[in-house]
């Protein structure tokens, strides 16, 4: 059966350390014409409830946590009953947007999750934030890579919770590991590829000296 991969760009606030940015982030919507899990509930319930339509939401995974990656996930959850998938070392970000409310399931690396008869792979990639994860289709040479891995290097780091040797030993060991041809699907801005990032590794290594 034919995976299908849905694409929206919902707009708002992301918000840590104190500072507050307008973001634009990139929601994936996989699956089939029958069941759907979302990479990253963003901003928008209602525009990522509309775009999966009458496809059963299986899960909702998120990447990290902050804030502008799940500040729609309750949201949707509530409307779906799907549940939400979280690296737990990410909890106290959770708890930072949602303090009364748990995500409901720990993510771990190597998980597996079925949708549309295809199956995502876990990667926990620490670095932007310590519980921060991209997801792996293998069968389709697809990466979703959060804010781990964009076009032209590595997620920010700088902030509370984050590191850029860990970012940079993440992408090395869990990502550029995959065949250069994979599709890097991002958490904002434009797609790219393993083979087409990979070269780069040297440059962002020089910066840590």
């Amino acid at each position: 059966m034919t995976i299908t991969l849905d694409h929206i760009i919902t707009s708002g606030i992301f918000s840590l350390d104190g500072q507050n940015f307008d973001v634009d982030n990139n929601v994936w919507i996989l699956g089939d014409e029958r069941e759907v899990v979302v990479i990253d509930a963003a901003h928008d319930a209602k525009a990522i409830g509309d775009a999966i339509g009458d496809r059963h939401l299986r899960a909702i995974l998120c990447t990290h946590g902050h804030n502008d990656h799940i500040n729609a996930a309750v949201e949707l959850s509530d409307l779906t009953d799907a549940p939400i998938f979280l690296h737990p070392d990410d909890a106290m970000l959770w708890e930072a947007q949602y303090p009364e409310h748990r995500f409901d399931t720990d993510l771990k690396h190597k998980d597996k999750i079925r949708v549309g008869g295809s199956t995502l792979t876990t990667l926990h990639t620490p670095g932007h934030s310590p519980g921060g994860c991209c997801f792996h289709l293998p069968s389709d040479g697809i990466l979703f890579s959060g804010d781990t891995l964009f076009h032209g290097g590595p997620g920010a780091t700088g902030r509370s919770f984050s590191s850029y040797s860990v970012i940079l030993d993440s992408i090395e060991k869990r990502l550029f590991t995959l065949p250069k041809e994979t599709v890097v699907h991002t958490g904002h801005g434009e797609s790219t590829s393993i083979g087409g990032e990979a070269p780069s590794m040297p440059d962002w290594r020089a910066k840590q000296e």
